[in-house]
């Protein structure tokens, strides 16, 4: 069985209340409920958070909710805290034991409405053990300080490549993550074991930490709905 874990913890240090902002007319938590709603691979969806006013936010899009203690709510815990407390919880309540967790990040609004099941097909495809969403990235021809100077950094100017010729990297864009709670419990991380990618729009690489996140998100949103 395949579930979604969605960590939406209440506080917040560079926006208030990030979580249910307003993005694209409809609040920031919305976006990903309704993604992963349309694929019909993910059998149930569980919102975990600190905040009683998230929670009730999310009962309104009939999804499960799931109380997470302060301990493991504060701006030092990890992500991990909070999904192996949602899986003990769901085993342990609701008496679901699931195979697959799909973890998507609620401050990655932007996704292609078939990128969780696509992920999830390329997962099964290669027998992955953890997967992380990624952008390609353009890091060409990079420049850093050096005393009072600047040199080349990942590349040789005197002997410079063609953009073509230069291997392709990828930027973990934090979007989701894909992982067994089997696999989460052997590591204690998100990844471990055979690991793969899944490449996304470079559009879908904006994660909202300030106002002018927010800005650009709700433009973007604007336009594709």
């Amino acid at each position: 069985m395949i579930i979604s874990i969605i960590l939406a913890r209440g506080g917040s240090k560079g926006v208030k209340n990030k979580n249910l902002v307003s993005v694209g007319g409809k609040p920031l938590l919305f976006w990903t409920i309704n993604n992963l709603k349309l694929c019909n691979q993910i059998e149930h969806i569980f919102v975990s958070s600190d905040s009683q006013i998230i929670l009730e936010q999310a009962d309104k899009y009939e999804v499960n909710t799931i109380k997470r203690p302060d301990n493991i709510s504060l701006d030092t815990s990890s992500s991990e805290e909070g999904w192996l407390h949602a899986i003990d919880v769901i085993e342990k309540k609701f008496k679901i034991y699931p195979s697959l967790v799909v973890a998507p990040q609620v401050t990655s609004p932007l996704r292609a409405d078939d990128d969780f099941c696509n992920a999830l097909n390329l997962f099964k495809e290669n027998n992955l053990d953890s997967l992380l969403s990624v952008v390609e990235l353009e890091d060409f021809f990079v420049w850093k300080r050096s005393n009072d100077s600047y040199v080349s950094h990942n590349f040789d100017f005197t002997n410079r490549k063609r953009r073509q010729d230069i291997e392709k990297k990828y930027l973990e864009n934090g979007s989701f993550y894909i992982f067994s709670p089997n696999n989460l419990k052997k590591y204690n991380n998100r990844l471990g074991g055979k690991i793969g990618v899944y490449i996304m729009n470079k559009m879908h690489k904006f994660q909202i930490d300030n106002e002018e996140d927010i800005e650009i998100c709700d433009k973007i949103l604007g336009l594709i709905n």
